[in-house]
Order: structure tokens, then C-alpha cells, then sequence
């Protein structure tokens, strides 16, 4: 079965919400490269792994409200609902460009902004 991009992202992103990180970095290549701009760079799906385990308290809510698809790219524009290691959740806007290597997630720029003290 061919996904496009978009349908990748969407069954990935699913995984994410139901606390299934192991079966979104199936959707990842293995060299996988998140880059958090003005933060971060993580390489390899051990590092996201890693990542996810602690930036991911309880499965995060997504709230996607465009995405955009041209060849490898694909853009998701949304907000993202997390919880903190307090317990209180946080709201961010998001950009996220996904570059795609033989139909999985190779490389993400991310752009974040937390939106909840504006």
C-alpha cells in the first residue's frame, strides 16, 4: 500500500496520541533528524525515543489545522497540548516541515511557540 505523505503523517502523529512512540518512529528512518529551531537538534531514532520519553509526560493532543504537501515536503500547521513535569498543560503553536526519504520521516524542522502566556 502507497501512503502519501499526509496520510504517513496522520498515522504517525495517531501513534503519538495514543502513547505508541515505538510505532511512530516506525514511520521515522532510522537517521531521523528532529530540529527544534532555537533549541535543539536531535539525530537518530534513539535520540527522539529519548525525547519523547520525557518531553512526553502523557501522550500530547494535536489539533492539526493545515498541511501542505509538494514532493518530499510536507508542512503541519496546529497547535500541540502537552503536559508539563508539574502537571499543568501547556498549549503550543507549531510548524512543522517534514522531509520524507523513501516514504518515511526523515527530517523535521520545527518550529514551537508556547501560546499559553502570549
Amino acid at each position: 500500500m502507497n501512503l502519501t505523505n499526509k496520510e504517513i503523517l496522520l498515522r504517525a502523529n495517531a501513534c503519538v496520541t495514543l502513547g505508541d512512540y515505538a510505532g511512530f518512529l516506525s514511520w521515522c528512518t532510522d537517521d531521523v533528524i528532529w530540529e527544534f529551531v532555537g533549541d535543539k537538534t536531535l539525530s537518530g531514532k534513539e535520540a527522539v525515543r529519548a525525547y519523547m520519553k520525557t518531553a512526553y509526560i502523557e501522550p500530547p493532543e494535536f489539533n492539526i489545522e493545515m498541511l501542505m504537501a509538494e514532493g518530499d515536503l510536507l508542512s503541519s500547521i496546529g497547535k500541540i497540548t502537552m503536559k508539563d513535569k508539574s502537571g499543568a498543560r501547556n498549549a503550543y503553536a507549531y510548524c512543522d516541515i517534514w522531509h520524507f526519504r523513501n516514504g518515511k520521516m526523515a527530517r523535521l524542522k520545527a518550529f514551537v511557540i508556547n501560546i499559553n502566556n502570549p
